[in-house]
C-alpha cells in the first residue's frame, strides 16, 4: 500500500518572495504554527540541506524528532524533500512546487508519497487524513504569515 496526498494556496506575493520565505527553516516554527517546535540544520546548503525536525509537544507530551533532506531547484521552483529517519514510515517523499498565479500571486503546493510501516499506529489512510489536515492549517499560515511580510516589505 501507499498513500498520496496533495494540497495547494495561492499566496498574495511574488513567486521569488514565496520561495524565499517558505524556504527558510529558521522560520518554520512559525509558518508550520502548531507543529513544529525547532530546526537544526546539520548539512548544507548550497545543493541540499539536512536538518532535524522536533515537533512540538504532543496531547500524550511526547516529543516526536527526525532527519530530513531538502534539495531545492529554484529554477524548476520546487523543493523534493524526503525523510532519512522514517520513523513509523516505510518511506516519506515530498515536493514542494510554486508558480506563478493570476494576479501576481504564487501557487504553493505540496505533494507528499509515503508508506506506513506495519504495526505503526496509523495507516496509510488514517495518516493522509492527518497530513491533509494538517497540510490545510500550515498552508493557511504560510498565507497569512508570508502576505503579511510582503505587506510590511512594500509599505
Amino acid at each position: 500500500m501507499s498513500a498520496h496526498t496533495d494540497n495547494e494556496i495561492v499566496i498574495d506575493a511574488p513567486v521569488e518572495v514565496v520561495w524565499e520565505e517558505a524556504n527558510n527553516l529558521a522560520q518554520w516554527p512559525v509558518l508550520y504554527d502548531g507543529e513544529y517546535e525547532s530546526v537544526e540544520i546539520l548539512d548544507g546548503p548550497p545543493d541540499r540541506v539536512v536538518f532535524r525536525l522536533v515537533m512540538k509537544p504532543q496531547e500524550d507530551g511526547r516529543r516526536y524528532s527526525w532527519v530530513s533532506e531538502r534539495v531545492p531547484d529554484r529554477v524548476a521552483g520546487q523543493v523534493v524533500a524526503r525523510r532519512i529517519e522514517t520513523g513509523p514510515f516505510l518511506y516519506m517523499h515530498i515536493v514542494h512546487s510554486y508558480s506563478g498565479a493570476a494576479a501576481g500571486g504564487t501557487l504553493l503546493r505540496w505533494v507528499q508519497d509515503f508508506e506506513m510501516r506495519p504495526g505503526a499506529p496509523f495507516t496509510d489512510e488514517q495518516m493522509a487524513a492527518r497530513i491533509n489536515r494538517g497540510s490545510e492549517h500550515n498552508l493557511r499560515t504560510h498565507k497569512k504569515v508570508i502576505e503579511e511580510h510582503w505587506r510590511k516589505r512594500n509599505g
